[in-house]
């Protein structure tokens, strides 16, 4: 099972939300750490996206 499954497995229930937002931030980090945040917008976006796609909504409470 990959990030992405256990992110979207997690992203359904209420209770792994916090988890699924704790596990997508870390993604984005290590990413920019390994980049040296060359292309940290485009890795913002690419979260976003990803985050639309597998349900996650942080606006909602």
């Amino acid at each position: 099972m990959g990030i992405f499954d256990r992110l979207k497995s997690a992203a359904q229930s209420g209770k792994g939300r916090k988890m699924s937002e704790k596990m997508s931030d870390q993604a984005e980090r290590r990413v920019n750490d390994k980049t040296g945040g060359k292309h940290a917008d485009q890795v913002d976006q690419a979260q976003q996206q990803m985050e639309d796609r597998l349900g996650m909504k942080r606006d909602e409470p």
